[in-house]
């Protein structure tokens, strides 16, 4: 068994006024600020690694967690935008990864609850997909057997 958690990026600039390269579209203020929190929030949880999207906005989203936890953010192209669920796959299928941080994007988020919803791990409805939000999912066997919201801060 192992535990992830996905965290969806904190709150972002806005992208439609957003000039230049997507990759680059740092947080907010209040992502910042959402970002602070979640060391608060992770607080209980043991974490052994930190992975994160390469965008700019998912690195800065787990950037104080990390140095809270003296952890290096480990930057992977199969959790970028547009990657979905099938890019976090070579994690949970990984049996030497447990009570990890996956920094990723709301594609991915959407697809991780569909498919909780379809194998009846979780009810429809239940738990969100907020900017800064974490979905704490245990696989068994690479697939999801528990799941657990946590509300962005």
């Amino acid at each position: 068994m192992g535990t992830f958690y996905f965290v969806r990026h904190a709150k972002s600039g806005s992208r439609s006024h957003w000039e230049g390269d997507d990759r680059l579209r740092p947080v907010s203020k209040k992502g910042l600020a959402q970002a602070e929190k979640l060391v608060a929030i992770f607080e209980p949880f043991p974490i052994s690694a930190i992975y994160s999207s390469p965008f700019l906005r998912c690195v800065q989203t787990v950037e104080a967690l990390a140095r809270a936890r003296k952890l290096k953010i480990k930057q992977s192209e199969a959790l970028a935008e547009g990657m979905g669920l099938k890019g976090a796959m070579q994690f949970i299928g990984d049996p030497e990864l447990d009570q990890v941080v996956l920094s990723c994007h709301g594609d991915l988020v959407w697809e991780l609850v569909e498919d909780l919803v379809n194998r009846h791990v979780i009810r429809a409805g239940e738990g969100g997909f907020d900017k800064g939000s974490t979905w704490v999912v245990t696989f068994d066997d690479g697939l999801p057997a528990q799941a657990r919201f946590i509300p962005a801060p």
